[in-house]
């Protein structure tokens, strides 16, 4: 994988302070949550236009990263904090440590390398992204995924076992022609964002309409 360092988020929004950023992104109201949890895969670079795209889409966005991908991101994590209002968090929280989070309407795992897609479906929690999404599935929470491998490891016989135990648990799992489709080992093809942002506006508006 490709292993460069993010450059320094450079969005007007992004130089804002976290109470500024929250008021930025939502013009001063909150209405729905969604947690970005995103691995160490090269779309996580795009990840502040991201952003910006779920707040124009009416949500309050918190970011969440692999430890890797913490580090991939480490000079643009205070302008990121900035651009969602909330800190960017990578690790288990101490104990007694308050949750700076609010609650989570919905859950975006994207980009999801094998790594998490694997660790999660075998509930291997030994990173904080891993283990909150573990948990996000007992707790009912609206969860889409969108993997990001080459074809190579897509072919490993663990892949598809484990996108299948998180479709059976209830995961809206975005791989083939609706998301995201393996390319070539080292190709580069444009990660499909806004099909997984579109996917986790009809999933919230599923669960609204049921309740």
């Amino acid at each position: 994988m490709d292993r460069t360092r993010a450059r320094p988020c450079t969005c007007a929004s992004a130089r804002l302070s976290p109470e500024q950023g929250r008021l930025h992104s939502l013009g001063g109201m909150t209405t729905r949550t969604l947690y970005l949890l995103c691995s160490a895969a090269p779309p996580v670079f795009d990840v502040a236009r991201v952003i910006e795209d779920a707040q124009a889409r009416g949500w309050d966005v918190c970011l969440g990263l692999t430890p890797t991908a913490a580090d991939w991101l480490e000079d643009s994590l205070d302008g990121l904090a900035a651009l969602t209002g909330y800190p960017v968090r990578s690790r288990y929280r101490k104990p007694g440590q308050p949750d700076m989070w609010p609650q989570a309407d919905a859950v975006l795992v994207a980009p999801a390398t094998m790594n998490t897609i694997n660790s999660w479906a075998q509930g291997i929690t030994s990173s904080w992204l891993i283990g909150f999404i573990a948990e996000a599935i007992g707790k009912g929470i609206a969860l889409t995924a969108m993997p990001c491998v080459n074809n190579a490891y897509a072919q490993h016989p663990q892949f598809p076992k484990s996108l299948e135990t998180l479709r059976q648990a209830g995961v809206r799992v975005l791989f083939g022609p609706d998301g995201f489709e393996p390319n070539a080992p080292g190709e580069r093809r444009p990660y499909p964002w806004a099909a997984a942002l579109d996917s986790v506006n009809g999933l919230y508006n599923e669960r609204a309409r049921a309740r």
